[in-house]
């Protein structure tokens, strides 16, 4: 798919309403270089410290939490409804024990801005270098929001990536309109 470059908050409505309902794909490399994405419903895009910013949520137990702590950068890409089964499976299976490229009929190549996998068929995709992270605090978390999403213990990781760039396809915003 052909994409240009375009600005970070262009297509904000869509991105969050495709994070909301299908999932956005998250990739990076592991150590060996083998391409990587977990589908993520949680995260944010805004500015901080003078940047555009992905924050991004994973937790320790989850192999992509490896391949974040390897690579110092991701993507985030913003996968159309065609791919929405393909998130099910991201969402679902481990890189562990799967190479999710493969089982999800994902297309991987290199980012030509971090070194983090991109997904080609996503309409968006934002690459990010990760400019800092910090471990969710159990004791600042509303015990409400530990017990709904923390029962065993495993917070997450909260990743913080500058956005260096961002492409879109010519009918991004049509294809990804809810």
């Amino acid at each position: 798919m052909e994409r240009k470059t375009t600005g970070t908050f262009d297509s904000y409505p869509e991105v969050m309403h495709a994070m909301q309902t299908r999932g956005l794909l998250l990739g990076a490399y592991d150590a060996a270089g083998k391409a990587n994405f977990m589908t993520i419903g949680w995260g944010m895009l805004g500015f901080s410290w003078g940047m555009p910013i992905w924050t991004v949520l994973v937790r320790p137990s989850r192999y992509t939490f490896d391949c974040m702590e390897h690579a110092g950068a991701f993507t985030v890409n913003v996968p159309p409804a065609a791919l929405t089964k393909a998130c099910s499976i991201c969402g679902t299976q481990s890189g562990r024990d799967h190479d999710k490229v493969e089982l999800a009929g994902l297309n991987a190549s290199r980012s030509q801005h971090v070194d983090a996998p991109v997904e080609e068929h996503s309409p968006i995709i934002y690459h990010c270098k990760v400019v800092s992270a910090t471990d969710l605090n159990p004791a600042m978390t509303a015990a409400a929001i530990a017990e709904a999403y923390y029962p065993s213990g495993d917070f997450h990781r909260v990743y913080f990536g500058e956005v260096l760039a961002t492409e879109a396809s010519n009918t991004a915003r049509e294809v990804l309109a809810p």
